[in-house]
């Protein structure tokens, strides 16, 4: 897809709303499938964009095509982005790919994932190519080898990392093919994100909407003191008001008591 079509389509749904499918050790499955279905057709009927997690944190889940499936969920191809990370067996990560494309849907952010002893690492062998590990650079090349045109794949940008060997990785994963770039949780005006620029792709910011710092720390890998005061829907009005270019990814958003908000904070855009 080319550049312009993708920013449009960033700049002009600029809510991503990811969700988490249920967790294969779920104590109460019939309640988290039920979950994700009403949460999942309330972005959808918003006109927003539903963004589903491959096993986060390396907790295994249920795929996102399989949940959809199983609900029989609607597949509008502008409004899912699908993760796909890279603890995955080649037949796995071949079945993942076919059914996303089989369900219409073309958006991917790859990512090199977090992984634990229970799910299997890609191997450079099993797709092909020299490397010590496949990282999201492999990943992106594999995709566009064997499913050329199919797939718009983002990558994903951490300015917690030092950030001359962020922005060489980023500098690869552009060269491999990615279309757009999603960060890791923004707080603010973050001056990093100015490295950003040279790459000329369209950027979401993520906007992390847990008070919870402690997960924040985890996510990013970088210490946050529990203490540090923190209001996710004024950091969510802030970015908006800061970047209004940029697009803006929701983590962790709370169904009950935020999600009801958004419209009222899209239409003071």
């Amino acid at each position: 897809m080319p550049e312009a079509s993708v920013r449009h389509h960033i700049e002009s749904k600029i809510f991503h709303i990811e969700l988490q499918t249920p967790k294969r050790s779920s104590e109460d499955i019939e309640k988290d499938v039920r979950t994700f279905d009403e949460k999942y057709r309330k972005v959808v009927e918003a006109g927003w964009i539903v963004c589903i997690t491959d096993n986060p944190m390396g907790l295994l889940s249920y795929g996102a095509t399989e949940t959809i499936d199983l609900l029989g969920l609607p597949v509008h191809p502008e409004q899912l982005m699908v993760h796909l990370n890279t603890f995955h067996p080649k037949k796995e990560l071949d079945e993942i790919l076919d059914a996303v494309k089989a369900a219409g849907g073309k958006y991917l952010l790859v990512v090199s994932g977090d992984g634990n002893q229970r799910l299997h690492r890609l191997e450079p062998a099993e797709i092909g190519v020299e490397a010590v590990t496949v990282t999201s650079v492999e990943l992106l090349r594999y995709i566009d080898r064997e499913y050329p045109g199919q797939f718009t794949c983002g990558v994903a940008f951490n300015p917690y990392e030092p950030q001359d060997h962020e922005l060489e990785k980023m500098r690869r994963k552009v060269d491999a093919g990615a279309s757009f770039i999603i960060t890791q949780p923004i707080i603010g005006r973050d001056e990093r994100l100015d490295g950003l620029e040279p790459f000329r792709l369209p950027v979401i910011l993520d906007a992390w909407m847990s008070k919870k710092l402690h997960l924040l720390s985890e996510c990013v890998g970088h210490e946050i003191p529990e203490g540090t005061p923190y209001d996710p829907m004024e950091n969510l009005k802030e970015l908006q008001r800061d970047y209004p270019d940029y697009g803006l990814y929701l983590a962790i958003l709370g169904f009950k008591t935020q999600y009801p908000l958004l419209k009222e904070i899209w239409k003071k855009e």
